[in-house]
């Protein structure tokens, strides 16, 4: 099984990389409004909720009204363990895409507005539509993943607790975060990080993520869709059964977008054993040569893209 799982992984990255025209629209782009039905993979169910965005979003709500998590030593919801993405479908398109050969297409997992569709403001959406046919997806280089894309991301997590801190170590690119959860302040605002300055807080049985300082060098899928260095996204992680997680976050950046949007994913545990984080070779100095040879030019106000 895990020369099949790293066989697709290969796959991905292939198809991440190969050559497009310019102007091309990616087979997994948003249909244009009056498309008719978007053909993809039936969903599956993981909780007793449905994998479907909107309606794990819905079923989720009611199912925090009555879950208590477990608890570590002092006392708050006991995240622990290894985990796994659902509902964001391949991470090709956070808003409603088709199937195609190697994706298994997906409904929006926007569920704020209502049109389920990132709020971009005009010249914001225009650039999007240029970003997959002009540049390399950050996420073909190894590039830190960001939030909210740390929770939907490619690999698997581990989450590991201690009194004031959570930590959340990723096995793609050396992805981590650590959390702290002592009420100590936000970094600097001029300091800049690519996967951005968190600070947690628990609200009941959720985890509260703020987070800011992120730089803006990854995407938040295959198709382009991007943001500023103002992003500020608040994260809410709520157990809604023995091994599932619900994760909502709520995007705020006036540079780029019309007022904030909100998106859900979730997490489903990993009960395989033995299990441990394996580390995902990159290409070694890739990323001190970022700056360098990939980030030249900045071509549109807040937002780097790695030209081809």
């Amino acid at each position: 099984m895990r020369s099949v799982a790293r066989s697709a992984f290969v796959l991905a990255f292939a198809l991440l990389l190969q050559p497009v025209v310019a102007g091309q629209r990616a087979p997994f782009a948003t249909p244009p409004p009056g498309s008719g039905p978007t053909q993809m993979a039936p969903y599956r169910e993981y909780g007793g909720c449905p994998e479907e965005p909107s309606a794990f979003h819905q079923c989720a709500l009611e199912k925090m009204k009555t879950f208590t998590p477990p608890r570590t030593a002092d006392g708050t919801p006991d995240f622990s363990g290894f985990w796994q993405r659902i509902v964001v479908r391949n991470m090709e398109n956070i808003e409603e895409h088709p199937q195609t050969m190697d994706t298994s297409g997906g409904k929006s997992s926007i569920i704020d507005p209502a049109d389920r569709r990132i709020p971009y403001q005009p010249w914001a959406a225009a650039r999007r539509d240029e970003m997959f046919s002009a540049y390399v997806n950050p996420l073909a280089l190894c590039t830190p993943l960001v939030s909210p894309k740390q929770a939907y991301g490619p690999g698997t997590f581990r989450v590991v607790q201690t009194t004031g801190s959570v930590f959340m170590i990723n096995d793609f690119a050396h992805t981590y975060r650590i959390i702290p959860t002592d009420g100590r302040p936000h970094v600097g605002s001029n300091i800049k990080l690519y996967s951005g300055d968190s600070r947690g807080r628990w609200e009941g049985n959720t985890l509260v993520i703020d987070v800011t300082n992120q730089r803006d060098r990854q995407w938040l899928d295959a198709v382009g869709n991007f943001f500023s260095e103002n992003i500020h996204v608040v994260e809410r992680f709520t157990m809604i059964a023995p091994d599932v997680i619900h994760y909502e976050a709520t995007i705020t950046d006036p540079n780029v977008y019309t007022r904030p949007w909100t998106m859900v994913s979730g997490w489903r545990r990993n009960n395989d054993k033995p299990l441990e984080i394996w580390e995902n070779a990159c290409w070694e100095g890739i990323q001190q040569n970022l700056d360098e040879t990939l980030y030249g030019h900045k071509q549109y106000p807040g937002a780097d893209a790695l030209r081809r």
